[in-house]
This record gives C-alpha cells, sequence and structure tokens, in this order.
C-alpha cells in the first residue's frame, strides 16, 4: 500500500481497542489491521458526551447488569450521543468512519462531510436472540424483551445507512441480510482471525496412534457455553476404550465433577505475559485435537486452534469458522459424546487421514483465518466502495 492510498479512518466503538483484553481481543486486532493495511486509525472517544454521567453510572454496575443495560441506555439516548460523535468527527477531517462491535454507536450519527461508514461485528443483537445461540443464552430479564422491537428498529437503520458491512460468517450474513434487506452489494463475508502471532507450520506428521496419548483441549472463558461436559465425557469415553486420552482446558474453571488425574486446566493464560503466552502455544502445538462443541456467535479459538494445525470439533451452531473436512468438523446440534468420540477413533485408525486434516487445517488459517488477510480484503472492499460513491480522499477534499 503506497502513502497516497492510506485513508484516514475513524474509530467508533463502546470500548477502546487499546485494551487489548476485551471483546476477547477482537476489537484490538480489527484496529492494528485497518492501520497496518488502510491506513491511519484515530480512536473517537467512547465518552457518552453530554450524557456520560449515565455511561459512568452504568459501569458502576454489576457487570451482569451493566453489558445488557449499556447498550440499551445508549440508544435510548442516541439523540445526545450522536451529537458528540459528530463533533468530533466534525474537528478531524476522515474517509471512512469505522466501528466494530457497538452498533449502537452508530445510531442517529450523521456525519458532517461525505464519508464511507463501514460496520463489523460477529453479531448483532438480533441475530444473536432469534438464534440457537440466543436460545441457549436466554435472558435472565424477561421484561428487556418488551425492547426488542425497538432494538431491532435501530438495528435496521444503521446497516441500511452503512456503506459497507463486513460479517466474519456466513451464518450472520445470511441471517443479517434476511433479518435487515441488506445485499451482497454492501454485505460482505470477510473471517476474522487468530489472536495470536503466526506460528511456523508443523512440517513433520504429529504422531496419533491408540497406544500413544491423545491430547484435546478446550479454551474458553465458560465452561458450560463452551461444551466442557461434552469434551469432558468425550475424554472419558476415549479412556473407557484404553485410550490414554487427556484434556487441557485454559481460560475457565471446570465444577469439581469433571476433573480427575487427566484434565489439566489453566484458568488463565494471559497472551501479554510472555511466560504464559508460551505455555499457551506449546499447548496448542502439542493437541490433536480441540473439542469445543461450544453455543457462540464465532470463535477466535478455533482459528488459533487452526493456525498450530489443530482440527476442532464442534457443533453446526452460529458462525464458528471451521469447515467440515477442511479444519476440523462440524457436528449437528443433535450430536452425542459418541459421535464426538467416533470422529477421533477414525484419526487414530487412519494417521495418514490425520496428517492430511492437519494439514489442510494450517492452509485454512493461511488463507482464511488471519488478520493479515482481513486487512487486505477489506482495504480493497473500502477503496471499492468509496469509488463506487465517487468520494475524494480526505486530503483532496
Amino acid at each position: 500500500m503506497t502513502k497516497a492510498d492510506r485513508l484516514r479512518i475513524a474509530y467508533l466503538c463502546d470500548i477502546t481497542p487499546l485494551n487489548r483484553n476485551l471483546y476477547s481481543g477482537g476489537n484490538a486486532r480489527l484496529y492494528d489491521a485497518l492501520q497496518k493495511h488502510v491506513g491511519d486509525v484515530s480512536i473517537l472517544s467512547n465518552s457518552w458526551h453530554s450524557a456520560e454521567p449515565v455511561r459512568r453510572l452504568m459501569h458502576a454496575l454489576p457487570e451482569a447488569i451493566n453489558i445488557r443495560a449499556r447498550w440499551r441506555t445508549h440508544l435510548a439516548l442516541a439523540r445526545l450521543i450522536s451529537r458528540g460523535v459528530q463533533r468530533e468527527l466534525a474537528q478531524g477531517r476522515y474517509d471512512v468512519l469505522f466501528c466494530a462491535y457497538s452498533i449502537q454507536s452508530m445510531f442517529r450519527v450523521e456525519p458532517p462531510y461525505p464519508i464511507l461508514k463501514v460496520f463489523t461485528s460477529d453479531a448483532t443483537q438480533t441475530t444473536y436472540r432469534n438464534s440457537e445461540i440466543g436460545s441457549f443464552h436466554k435472558s435472565a430479564i424477561r421484561a428487556s424483551r418488551l425492547l426488542d422491537p425497538m432494538i431491532q428498529g435501530a438495528e435496521k437503520h444503521v446497516l441500511r445507512n452503512t456503506d459497507l458491512q463486513l460479517w466474519p460468517s456466513t451464518w450472520l450474513k445470511s441471517a443479517a441480510d434476511k433479518l435487515y434487506g441488506l445485499g451482497d452489494t454492501t454485505s460482505k463475508h470477510v473471517p476474522w482471525g487468530a489472536n495470536l502471532a503466526t506460528p511456523a507450520p508443523r512440517i513433520t506428521p504429529t504422531p496419533i496412534a491408540r497406544n500413544a496419548p491423545l491430547r484435546l483441549i478446550l479454551i474458553g472463558r465458560n465452561w458450560w457455553a463452551k461444551g466442557g461436559p461434552v469434551a469432558f465425557e468425550t475424554m472419558k469415553a476415549l479412556r473407557a476404550r484404553n485410550i490414554d486420552a487427556r484434556l487441557t482446558v485454559i481460560g475457565c474453571q471446570p465444577p469439581d465433577f469433571h476433573l480427575n488425574e487427566f484434565v489439566t486446566v489453566h484458568r488463565q493464560l494471559d497472551k501479554g505475559v510472555p511466560d504464559q503466552l508460551a505455555l499457551f502455544e506449546k499447548t496448542l502445538d502439542r493437541a490433536h485435537f480441540m473439542v469445543m462443541p461450544s453455543y457462540e456467535s464465532y470463535g477466535f479459538a478455533f482459528c488459533e486452534a487452526s493456525a498450530y494445525g489443530v482440527p476442532s470439533l464442534c457443533l453446526r451452531v452460529g458462525g464458528v469458522p471451521i469447515r467440515d473436512g477442511i479444519n476440523g468438523h462440524a457436528l449437528p446440534v443433535t450430536a452425542t459424546v459418541e459421535d464426538f468420540a467416533r470422529r477421533i477413533e477414525f484419526y487414530l485408525d487412519n494417521p495418514d487421514a490425520y496428517w492430511a486434516i492437519s494439514q489442510s487445517t494450517r492452509q485454512e488459517f493461511e488463507t482464511s483465518l488471519n488478520w493479515d488477510a482481513w486487512g487486505k480484503r477489506t482495504a480493497t472492499l473500502i477503496h471499492e466502495a468509496r469509488a463506487a460513491r465517487g468520494l475524494p480522499s480526505a486530503d483532496a477534499a
């Protein structure tokens, strides 16, 4: 990318992308990829401006309430908040207004000059609520359902008034297109990447056999939502067949009845701490399978497993970035522990097939599930969209 190609980007989110831990690290990776491949990124304030005291009150609430109430309150106060965003935009001169995750941050924002508006997220509140994921993670506050029509209307208003919608999964693109009346002209599937540095590819086949240790892994903050019980029972089923299956859990604490001497738990590994990052990478490098039948809208851990050539076994739910037979297997939601165990047994008895899927898993990472691929594709789409709208660069305006 030449200097002339670099655009001026205003980055809008309810949480700064400089915090590399929140939004599972995705917010920071989006920011980095834009800076590297698209242009110079300026982070707009996440203040609510004249309504800032309300935002601070929201953050003082218990997390379970704050998460749900904050964005609903933001929508309700959008007329006040959007004026502050517009003032910030007027202080600079940008080519692109890029909003990540927090669709409410774009509601009622009317930029003071022509600008390309782009939005990305792994879900919207309505697509999430209407999906199998939403059914699994039911809201504890039934009264909040009364706000659903307002929320869906706000989402539709925002998305129909953006120039590009970048969805990391085909599941979300399909759902959003149908729900909000979007089309292929603006609605694009651009996979997200792994939240780690690219490891060297595996050069020699990873040994796998019935008479050797079998290493399974699960990564996530919620044991239940990530399908931990199924992973644990799959390990037990394999051990009952005299297979030395072992499970390593990173990011959460299983209950005592899902623990035994064959389960290793790293309740939290901070990738920003060199020793902890090294342990995280070593665990992935040694793993044979990620077994994670989770209910989630994407899942960076699947990208990370793919980076290490580790096939994932999951459920065909939401937007998990697993292509069946390419970088793992996405089983039906009706799949049982036996179904997961049989998939693994097939590869134990066919090590050449395991090496083949390990290689294709890594290739899927190199082709699609990395942030350079996202950044390059996004840059192309943004430049094409600006040209289609006849927008001049900020420097030329």
